[in-house]
């Protein structure tokens, strides 16, 4: 894993917050199953960390909450992306052992494995190639969906799966979105972020040449409706900014678009054109 892609000047993703039934069902997934550690608890809320002190995860159980609706906008998947192939072959065996239901491939520039909380909401592990042997052409990266060397990544490593790895990180997110072009407006235009790939009904983006620290698709169908506030899935997520001056520009830009900006204590929140929250916060 190469930091520059989550350190200054790049904008990345932080956090996840996300909506679950059950706390301590989830609780016992994400420690035992996905390695984190609990930051931070109260009835309805959990941060969870890697280091110790970052928190990259945020699951909360709102009352009234509702199971995850199908066909809407939000969460595809979260990505938590590992410090190395070994950790990656690690975690593998971990699922391994404890019968998780996973999918796998390669991406060329990633090797990722996906698998789904007690709730449905989706999440991708993964380890980054060498950002030196991605091959870009004209702006864009090539990625692809091919099977993973699943052999190949067994025999990488023989340390057993303890915690997830103090340099982890939320290496992207992925969002169900209703209309691929509005979302370039706000993601492009206002966010200035850089479209990298263009895939059948999607749009992987980013900044600092990553392969993507966003990506949005119409998977779920164009025009798919929002889901309710209550249900499981996606509630916001956090970029960070290097300095508030690149978020004002953001914000401005943003503003010109005509998107609603809203300005906390610590933080400006805005929502994209399909209802996604997000958090503007800086580094």
């Amino acid at each position: 894993m190469e930091k520059k892609f989550f350190e200054k000047p790049t904008i990345y993703v932080g956090e996840v917050n996300i909506k679950v039934t059950n706390m301590e069902k989830s609780l016992t997934f994400y420690k035992e199953i996905m390695g984190f550690d609990v930051l931070g608890q109260s009835e309805r809320k959990a941060a969870l960390t890697a280091d110790g002190k970052t928190p990259l995860l945020v699951l909360e159980q709102p009352s009234g909450i509702m199971p995850k609706e199908e066909r809407t906008t939000g969460l595809y998947h979260f990505a938590i992306l590992l410090p190395s192939r070994a950790d990656l072959s690690s975690f593998l065996k971990h699922m391994i052992q404890t019968r998780t239901r996973i999918g796998a491939s390669d991406h060329y520039v990633s090797e990722a494995l996906y698998l789904s909380d007690p709730d449905g909401n989706g999440i991708e592990v993964y380890h980054d190639r060498l950002a030196s042997e991605w091959s870009w052409a004209d702006g864009q990266v090539a990625m692809a969906t091919e099977p993973l060397d699943g052999d190949g990544l067994l025999a990488e490593s023989e340390k057993e799966w303890v915690s997830l790895p103090n340099d982890t990180v939320m290496g992207h997110i992925h969002l169900h979105v209703a209309d691929l072009e509005k979302t370039r407006e706000f993601y492009i235009t206002g966010l200035g972020f850089k479209v990298v790939t263009n895939y059948p009904g999607a749009l992987f983006t980013s900044t600092g040449d990553y392969h993507h620290h966003i990506g949005l698709n119409v998977w779920n169908g164009a025009g798919a409706k929002s889901p309710s506030k209550n249900s499981v899935g996606l509630n916001w997520f956090t970029l960070i900014f290097p300095d508030e001056n690149t978020r004002d520009e953001a914000v401005n830009r943003l503003q010109k678009i005509g998107a609603e900006v809203k300005r906390e204590a610590d933080y400006v929140m805005t929502e994209d054109p399909s209802g996604n929250v997000i958090q503007l916060r800086i580094n």
